[in-house]
């Protein structure tokens, strides 16, 4: 394999895999890019072909792959990683970029990762476990001894939604209940995890291993609440910026070490080589970074802000990471800062509607520095409609996060749909 004529297969239809088609797509040193099953805007680049079929569907995605002689297959959603479609590829001689489902538990159980943790004496905030509904009472007594603000997480894969954290005793215990009653995120919530509040500001360190070499890419912050000032409920993600000013070189060092380093190498011994990305979202608390979730792929919407920043770099790094050469590797990112900023429908996150037309989607464009990622859209009749809960995601680059700020914020005011919400504090501070 040659990253001078890469052929990529993207699985996943959302923002992050937008972006990864992007990148890919505008990288000239990539023939072709096939997306399964892709989304209108993945569709309008040049050299992507977008195919239907169940990314769920693992025998009919290998047959893609051969079908179109792909070199290596990048899974965007984490849903295939956890129920182990790197180790239907790899059984199948095809390569993937991504973890194997045993090491994909660092995302599909919390516990485990916790657990792992601990054992590593990797900084963490402190936790206990409650398993099944026979555990509630222990919950709620936990609950009413411990002091607020309450973190409940489920142990599953939530869809960025299994947190909550409350200063309210009576939600905590509610929650509680309905996680483990199964009410809530099914069997994802039926273990959860109660965990010490760590104050502090977050940042998304995203890593990308070939089993024995760690490469990390540009630093990021989320925004998980709906609305301004981080108030509203928890959702996917309302928008991202990169880099994150208080994470300079040194402190990335000490994350390194005391982090993925340890992680990755536990993983290593207790299951199998980790090849892909592994995403930190760390506290940079006053006693130093602690993490409090892994994800095994890259974040949404942090692609959407790191992957512009890189320019046409990710085929280099996927073809290093597939041949076990990422030490020769080394980041340049293209331009300073990314602001990106996510446009949800009406009703997200709880019951968002669809098929609203969108409308001034090629003015917003038209803005220097801007990228428009489609991340919840279809076709019908030629009109671009909702069709998800985040609809789109605006990214603009600039020389530092005010100006790819000020950008990013205009473009979007050129975009309309009935119900369009968003906030308006992402890198305001």
């Amino acid at each position: 394999m040659s990253a001078s004529s890469l052929s990529v297969m993207v699985v996943g239809s959302g923002g992050r895999e937008h972006a990864i088609c992007w990148a890919l797509a505008t990288d000239a040193s990539v023939e072709k890019v096939v997306a399964v099953p892709g989304n209108p805007g993945i569709a309008s680049l040049q050299k992507t072909e977008c195919i239907e079929a169940k990314i769920s569907d693992f025998a009919t995605l290998v047959d893609i792959a051969e079908a179109k002689r792909v070199d290596v297959t990048v899974v965007g959603p984490e849903l295939p990683l956890c129920e182990g479609i790197a180790d239907y590829f790899r059984a199948s001689g095809q390569k993937l970029f991504g973890p194997t489902m045993a090491a994909a538990r660092l995302e599909s159980s919390k516990a485990f990762a916790k657990q792992l943790m601990i054992r590593e004496g990797v900084p963490t905030p402190k936790a206990r476990i409650f398993d099944g509904f026979g555990d509630l009472e222990d919950a709620i007594h936990h609950i009413a001894k411990s002091e607020p603000p309450w973190v409940i997480k489920a142990d599953g894969l939530a869809g960025g939604k299994g947190v909550l954290v409350t200063t309210d005793e009576q939600e905590a215990i509610e929650w509680a209940r309905a996680c483990l009653s199964g009410e809530k995120f099914g069997s994802s919530g039926s273990k959860i995890l109660i965990e010490e509040y760590s104050p502090g500001k977050e940042a998304s360190v995203l890593v990308v291993t070939d089993g024995k070499n760690l490469l990390p890419l540009p630093v990021a912050r989320d925004y998980k609440r709906l609305l301004d000032e981080d108030q509203g409920p928890n959702t996917g993600g309302m928008g991202a910026f990169s880099p994150v000013p208080e994470v300079d070189d040194s402190l990335l060092d000490q994350i390194m070490d005391t982090i993925f380093e340890p992680v990755l190498a536990a993983v290593r011994k207790e299951c199998e080589p980790y090849v892909g990305v592994l995403y930190g979202g760390l506290v940079l608390s006053e006693e130093g970074p602690k993490v409090l979730e892994f994800n095994v792929r890259l974040g949404d919407p942090e692609a959407q802000a790191v992957l512009p920043r890189l320019g046409p770099q990710l085929a280099t790094v996927l073809d290093a990471t597939l041949s076990g050469d990422l030490d020769r590797v080394s980041i340049h990112p293209a331009h300073n800062a990314a602001v990106t900023v996510v446009l949800a429908a009406q009703g997200y996150p709880e019951r968002p509607r669809t098929e609203d037309p969108i409308f001034g989607l090629d003015e917003a464009s038209q803005h220097e520095g801007v990228t428009v990622f489609h991340a919840g859209t279809a076709l019908s009749g030629g009109q671009l409609l909702t069709a998800g809960g985040r609809v789109l995601d605006v990214s603009a680059v600039g020389n530092d996060l005010r100006e790819a700020r000020k950008s990013a914020y205009e473009a979007l005011s050129s975009i309309y749909f009935e119900g369009m919400q968003y906030r308006t504090d992402i890198a305001q501070d």
